[in-house]
């Protein structure tokens, strides 16, 4: 996990040493290892990098990184089967002068092309410089862990992991305000029908699983995605056989990332997927012998998760430490948190993982492995069920009235209005986005000028009628990129990289194959994963019903004086740029 940025230019006096060191110089954080920069002989092309040292600490692990005397890459993230890639290189006459995963990148790419992405199985945003070819190849991994942005004007093309980075060497920082309407009304931070769209004007994200080649001689840009997943046909399965396959798959992928010359640790919320992965840590031959975890916990607070922390490490054996933030710290930190997540966030648990990873940090842990991801591929959130119930009730009237009566008292209902939802989605979802749309334009809260000239609403789910479709539009459209990006940035404050073994894309493939009543059975969201953690978890972690993970005492915080006159002051600023209308300064802080 490293920080990268690069500039490409025919202008000679834009590549340079200096500016590259700005770029670097602000995500320092990302990498507080080493620093270098390189650019090439005709002061064309210019790659820097900040190091965060994982795989072999040695010098021969720094970049930007040459090979073959024609490729240079700088890279983020890791390549977790890069010692079998590297033994089927080797094989086919390559020769590697390290042992890092970031060599692996551009042997594969010189014998593979752009199909190289195929053989990966990791988070990593890399660019690679091609000497002969005079281009850039940019990739990013399949789910959007890592970040990268870019910026082309006619005089340059300048690429960054963060967008500080960008800001660093004069891009303009102007705030997009259609994506500002959206996060206001509705919390959207991403745009579902336009994954290059930022916050910020002029400014975009290279998609998850894409790549993007620019030709430096003549200015061209092309992107294409690389790899997608298939949501329409369903395999047939036995349980047996599909508890057993995801549990290996889900081993595999934990045994992986596991692979580093630095301490690795957890977060452990006490939930089911954080206790997953460690359960699955601790079967590994070589696991860890003093893995840590680290967990946020709010004692008094009802959500506090305490005692089932306590409950998986005592089962496990393992030590914990703990967090526990104060309204007076979020205060004191919220600034620096701001910079450091750069766009939106919607709740303060945002800030409760923050210090998860600082806790860790100063436990001189540099890895830590997290459960992320399992709600979205495996429908662990309650509001899947509807979605469910829906497609039961089109096909299987019998298992639709069983499954509705299973999850009694999960707080969601069914009615008329599912009904006609279920047998009229396209209609249903039309009618959803003309209402959402009014409630968004007429929100009074608004700065009627800003909507007049903004207010172009974002809220389009597309006509899903089965459960993996909705499934496929959070964890690819709109949702799970989100909370990697709380992730990313946490971490990386802290100089420390998160691994998340539920996105390992054959795993996801394999989740996304099956018909969904893996996903939902008996009233229970998660059922495949909570079956294959059933003999190695405590049943009362296996089999929980209410979801928390990192949850602050928000409402009380937000009664804090300082907090809610720093709410205040925000509002002022808001209205004093004409996106809050001025009756917001007259409304409770907590509203």
């Amino acid at each position: 996990m490293c920080g990268i940025a690069g500039i490409l230019s025919p202008d000679p006096s834009r590549v340079t040493h200096q500016r590259l060191k700005d770029m670097t110089g602000a995500i320092a954080h990302r990498g507080p290892d080493g620093e270098r920069t390189w650019v090439n002989n005709s002061c064309q092309a210019g790659l820097g990098h900040r190091r965060l040292s994982i795989i072999d600490l040695s010098p021969a692990g720094d970049q930007p990184m040459h090979y073959l005397d024609r490729y240079s890459i700088v890279h983020n993230g890791e390549i977790y089967n890069y010692r079998e890639i590297r033994e089927q290189l080797q094989s086919k006459g390559y020769v590697f002068d390290s042992r890092t995963d970031t060599e692996v990148i551009p042997a594969a790419y010189d014998c593979y092309g752009a199909g190289c992405l195929q053989h990966f199985d990791g988070m990593f945003a890399f660019a690679i410089w091609d000497e002969k070819e005079k281009q850039l190849f940019i990739a990013r991994d399949r789910f959007g862990e890592k970040p990268l942005f870019y910026y082309q004007d006619e005089e340059q093309f300048l690429f960054a992991s963060e967008l500080k980075a960008l800001w660093a060497v004069g891009v303009k920082k102007e705030s997009n305000k259609k994506m500002l309407f959206n996060f206001i009304t509705i919390g959207y931070t991403q745009n579902p029908a336009n994954a290059f769209e930022t916050f910020f004007q002029g400014v975009s994200k290279l998609p998850a699983r894409s790549y993007l080649l620019y030709n430096a001689v003549t200015g061209d840009t092309g992107i294409n995605y690389y790899w997608d997943i298939e949501v329409e046909n369903t395999r047939i399965c036995k349980e047996s056989n599909a508890i057993d396959d995801f549990y290996q798959l889900l081993m595999g992928s934990v045994n992986r990332r596991l692979r580093s010359d630095v301490r690795v640790g957890t977060s452990l919320s006490g939930g089911l997927d954080s206790s997953s992965i460690v359960a699955c840590i601790q079967r590994q031959p070589d696991a860890p012998s003093d893995m840590p975890t680290f967990s946020a916990v709010f004692p008094g607070f009802e959500r506090d998760e305490s005692a089932w922390v306590r409950s998986i490490t005592s089962h496990l054996g393992l030590a914990n430490y703990t967090t526990t933030p104060q309204v007076t710290d979020l205060v004191s930190d919220f600034e620096k948190l701001v910079r450091h997540q750069e766009e939106p966030f919607a709740s303060s648990s945002t800030y409760a993982q923050y210090r998860v990873f600082g806790l860790a940090a100063g436990h001189q842990v540099k890895v830590m492995l997290d459960g992320q991801g399992a709600d979205e591929l495996l429908a662990g959130y309650h509001k899947y069920y509807s979605w469910y119930w829906q497609e039961l009730y089109r096909s299987d009237k019998k298992a639709f009235a069983l499954e509705l009566e299973a999850a009694r008292g999960s707080g969601i209902e069914w009615t008329w209005k599912n009904r006609l939802a279920a047998h009229l989605p396209v209609y249903a979802g039309l009618f959803l986005k003309k209402k959402r749309t009014a409630q968004q334009r007429n929100n009074s809260d608004l700065s009627r000028d800003f909507v007049r000239q903004f207010g172009v609403s974002y809220y389009d789910i597309p006509h899903f009628d089965r459960l993996n479709g909705v499934l496929y539009y959070n964890t690819f459209m709109n949702g799970m990129e989100e909370l990697l990006r709380y992730a990313d940035r946490n971490s990386m404050a802290h100089g420390v990289e998160v691994r998340l073994p539920f996105l390992n894309h054959e795993l996801v493939e394999f989740v996304f194959s099956l018909p969904a009543h893996f996903k939902i059975r008996d009233g229970w969201t998660k059922w495949l994963l909570r079956m294959s953690m059933d003999s190695l978890l405590p049943a009362d972690i296996t089999w929980r019903k209410d979801k928390t993970g990192f949850e602050p005492p928000q409402m009380n915080w937000m009664q804090d004086p300082t907090l809610r006159e720093y709410i205040h002051e925000a509002r002022r600023s808001l209205v004093k740029a004409d996106v809050l209308s001025g009756s917001v300064l007259h409304k409770n802080s907590a509203a």
